[in-house]
Parts: C-alpha cells; sequence; structure tokens
C-alpha cells in the first residue's frame, strides 16, 4: 500500500510538474511557446489569446493534480490533453515524442487511482 501511495504521488507530481513549467514559462516568454500552438487552432483564436487560455487550464489542471482530488479526473484530462497536444502536432515530433511518455504516466495515474 504505502508503495502505492509513493508511485501516486511520484506520477501526480511528474505530470504537473510538466504542466504547471510549460504554463509558467509561456506567461514569461510567450514568444517560445506561441510556435507550438497548432495552426489550425490558431486560425480559430489568435495565438496571443489562445496561448494564455491554454497556459491558465494547464495550471488549474496542474494544481488538480497535486491536491490529490478525484485523481481519476485529473489523469483523465491529461491523458486527453497529452492526446490532443500528439495528435495536432505531428510536424513537431521531434519534440512531442516526450509527450508520449506523460500520456503513458497519465494513464497510469489514472488507473491507480480508480483503484483507490
Amino acid at each position: 500500500m504505502k508503495n502505492i501511495k509513493i508511485a501516486l504521488w511520484s506520477l501526480r507530481i511528474g505530470i504537473a510538474f510538466t504542466f504547471l513549467y510549460a504554463a509558467v514559462d509561456s506567461f514569461i516568454n510567450p514568444d517560445m511557446w506561441i510556435g507550438f500552438l497548432p495552426p489550425m487552432m490558431q486560425a480559430i483564436v489568435p495565438g496571443e489569446i489562445l496561448l494564455p487560455i491554454f497556459s491558465v487550464y494547464e495550471i488549474v489542471l496542474g494544481l488538480w493534480l497535486l491536491s490529490g482530488w478525484k485523481s481519476f479526473y485529473p489523469a483523465l484530462l491529461s491523458g486527453a490533453t497529452m492526446i490532443g497536444i500528439i495528435v495536432s502536432s505531428p510536424s513537431q515530433f521531434i519534440i512531442t515524442f516526450r509527450d508520449v511518455a506523460i500520456l503513458g504516466a497519465a494513464v497510469a495515474l489514472a488507473a491507480l487511482s480508480k483503484e483507490e
């Protein structure tokens, strides 16, 4: 049981850090992040508006993961977010390949949290 709690916390912290880091840095260095937004999304909403909206979403998701409250749901949302990033950015796979590992961690967190 203790090992499962350690695994859950490790997964929560690792996934949350990813979202929180990206969000905070996108507010500090928006020019470095705006290019990662999918062109199809920027055609609907300008990147200068979309980036802060997505960053706030990432902060909320990261804090929800850290809170441990109903962990199954933020884990699922994290996985869905990673799928969206991977699918919408096939030309940037040199960077997004790491998102596959985050997706795997989110699925593991969801599976372990469902048992909790």
